[in-house]
C-alpha cells in the first residue's frame, strides 16, 4: 500500500492530508485572512501522521502544491516538502495548484474555470473539463467583460475570485460556485497517487514552484 503526505499552502488555506492508495485519511487544513502557514504547517504535518496511526517511515512520496499561488504560502510548503523527501529520502511529486481546486467540482458536463487572485482584476485562471482534464493551460490574466467569451458550455467558476469578477462575467452560461473557494489537500490524495503509479515525480533538490506573473503593464496616458 502507498501512504502519501499532501501539502497544499497555495492560498489562504494551510491544508495537510494523509492518503492511502489515493483515498485521503485524514485532512487538517484552516483558511485564514492573515497567513497563518509558518505556524500551522508543521503543527499539522505531525498532527496528520500521529492521528493516522501512519509512521513517517511508511510514507512513499510527499506531494506538495506548485503554484500558482501566493509566493510565501508555495515557498513554506515546498520547503516543508523538501525537508522531508531529504530527511526520508522518499519523491517529491508536485501537484498543480488549479487542478486541485477544480477537483472540488463534479459535474456531467460543460467546463470548469478555477481562478486564484493575482490582486486588482488580475487572476490566475485554466480551463478544464467534466473529467478535470486540462482544456486551456494556465495563463495569467486580466478578466474583463469579453473573459471565456468563446465557451458556449456551461462554465462553473471556482476560486476566491468571485466577488470581484461576478460583477463583470456576466453571461448567462457562467456560474460562479463561491462555496469552492480555495484547494485543499483532500483533494490532492487520488492526482498525487496517479502521478506517483506513473512515477510522475520531480528532483527535490531543484525543484521550484511556478511563480505565474506575467501580466500586461498599462503605462499612464501622457497629458
Amino acid at each position: 500500500m502507498s501512504f502519501i503526505l499532501n501539502i497544499e499552502t497555495a492560498t489562504k488555506n494551510c491544508s495537510v492530508s494523509i492518503a492511502k492508495n489515493g483515498e485521503t485519511i485524514l485532512c487538517k487544513e484552516i483558511a485564514e485572512e492573515g497567513y497563518s502557514h509558518a505556524e500551522k504547517l508543521h503543527v499539522f504535518i505531525e498532527e496528520v501522521i500521529a492521528e493516522s496511526g501512519v509512521s513517517v517511515q511508511d510514507l512513499k512520496a510527499v506531494a506538495v502544491s506548485q503554484g500558482p499561488g501566493s509566493y510565501t504560502g508555495l515557498r513554506i510548503g515546498v520547503s516543508a516538502a523538501k525537508g522531508l523527501c531529504f530527511a526520508l529520502n522518499i519523491p517529491l511529486i508536485a501537484v498543480d495548484t488549479l487542478q486541485t481546486l477544480a477537483s472540488q467540482v463534479s459535474i456531467s458536463e460543460g467546463k470548469i474555470v478555477p481562478m486564484l487572485d493575482a490582486r486588482r482584476m488580475e487572476v490566475y485562471s485554466a480551463v478544464f473539463n467534466a473529467k478535470i482534464e486540462i482544456e486551456r493551460p494556465i495563463q495569467a490574466e486580466i478578466i474583463n467583460e469579453d473573459s471565456f467569451a468563446e465557451y458556449t458550455d456551461t462554465i462553473y467558476f471556482v476560486g476566491d475570485c468571485a466577488d470581484k469578477c461576478k460583477a463583470v462575467l456576466t453571461k448567462e452560461n457562467f456560474i460562479f460556485l463561491e462555496e469552492i473557494k480555495y484547494p485543499s489537500a483532500r483533494e490532492m490524495s487520488k492526482i498525487s497517487y496517479d502521478k506517483y503509479q506513473i512515477s510522475d515525480t520531480v528532483d527535490v533538490a531543484y525543484f521550484e514552484p511556478y511563480y505565474l506573473k506575467d501580466f500586461m503593464m498599462t503605462l499612464p496616458s501622457k497629458k
